[in-house]
């Protein structure tokens, strides 16, 4: 497993490229899963602007303000911050880089990098400032597709938060031991939670600037599945814990063309630094080689081929709240299945043991099914109607 990019780059290429060591490989691919997700809204708000579907808004700004007191001082705090913790990393690199994370959340630094941030961020608001004229109000006409920067800074920030939240919940003997730790490993984050926050976030944001609700679901859709499947790629690369359950079975004779860890892989180096057959033991789980089912090569592997259809057929679902519907449906049936061969805590609710992500996915499965029905031409109307006054 690769811990950060570094010993990804190295072990693929034999480059050594040691800035490498501070961008963790979960972090990286958590980022490019955003910025898939970012591109395809991208797109798809601008091809539902051309068909009409969401409209543009007017929004009075002013140009040519300069910066109040309180500004000046929130931009000196943060370049303080940046350069407090940029030049520390600089000085000591060799030892930060073997637990960037750790610094990052500690109150080391350099107080001289500090003084030096905040006075580079002064001097380049003062330089961006030093020609303005009379500060006056300007009406500009600002597109669906030109809030997408913004978009996706909420549903970062309240997917992770609602990630963390939702994980914790479903393990709170660890998080009541270690509340602190739990919450700010880059570990242990439920996908579920994440939507759930984001997508109350994002639809909030979205009818505040004019945008409706339906038509924004189905515009983030794609994205969707698609920052899953990305995802996933991190959890595999990383070794977050992800894993599936003991697989000791040999590999088929027909998968011998693909590398064996595709069937079964005991996750070296792991970021948890598990050893995965003493785990498996201390949760009562039977295997002697200490290989489990490698689940989010499955998970990226379904992510991708759901995505590759929504993307191919986005164009002929003319009716709002198809695409959504049919993500829900979609994604609820692939984690079902994969919840099968995955570890996780249940829940006993009538006797039957039942994991959070199952009680999520089967809700999933179900609105989207009801999302489906309601698309179809015979209540297209109907639904079209209610979509475009939410």
């Amino acid at each position: 497993m690769y811990r950060n990019l570094y010993e990804l780059v190295f072990d693929l290429t034999g480059l050594s490229v040691p800035p490498l060591r501070i961008v963790q490989s979960f972090g990286f691919f958590l980022a490019c899963a955003f910025m898939g997700a970012a591109w395809v809204l991208y797109s798809e708000l601008r091809r539902k602007e051309d068909l009409g579907h969401v409209p543009s808004t007017r929004e009075r700004i002013w140009k040519d303000k300069r910066s109040s007191p309180v500004e000046w001082l929130a931009g000196s705090v943060i370049g303080f911050v940046v350069g407090y913790k940029l030049l520390a990393l600089v000085i000591d690199f060799s030892t930060i880089s073997l637990n960037p994370q750790d610094f990052m959340l500690s109150a080391d630094g350099s107080v001289l990098g500090g003084v030096l941030g905040a006075a580079i961020s002064a001097g380049l608001r003062w330089w961006e400032e030093r020609n303005y004229g009379e500060p006056k109000e300007v009406e500009l006409t600002i597109h669906a597709h030109e809030q997408v920067s913004n978009i996706t800074m909420v549903a970062a920030v309240m997917g992770i938060l609602g990630a963390k939240l939702f994980h914790n919940l479903e393990n709170l003997e660890d998080f009541a031991a270690d509340p602190w730790g739990s919450f700010i490993s880059f570990s242990g984050m439920s996908y579920y939670g994440g939507l759930i926050c984001a997508a109350a976030a994002v639809i909030w944001y979205g009818r505040s600037k004019g945008i409706s609700a339906v038509h924004l679901s189905d515009a983030t859709a794609p994205g969707l599945i698609l920052a899953y499947g990305i995802g996933r790629i991190g959890c595999q690369v990383s070794g977050d814990g992800d894993w599936g359950l003991p697989n000791d079975a040999p590999m088929p004779a027909w998968l011998s063309f693909l590398p064996e860890w595709v069937w079964a892989y005991d996750y070296p180096n792991n970021v948890l630094h598990v050893n995965l057959l003493r785990d498996f033991h201390r949760m009562g789980l039977e295997s002697v080689t200490g290989k489990a089912w490698p689940t989010p090569i499955y998970e990226t592997i379904m992510s991708f081929m759901i995505f590759g259809f929504m993307w191919w057929k986005r164009k002929s679902w003319t009716v709002p709240g198809m695409a959504m519907s049919m993500y829900m449906l979609l994604n609820g049936i692939e984690r079902i299945l994969i919840e099968q061969i995955r570890i996780n805590n249940e829940y006993n609710i009538f006797g039957f043991g039942i994991t959070q992500a199952e009680i999520i996915a089967t809700l999933m499965i179900i609105f989207g099914s009801i999302g489906i029905f309601w698309a179809c031409p015979k209540y297209g109307e109907r639904w079209a109607k209610w979509g475009s006054g939410v």
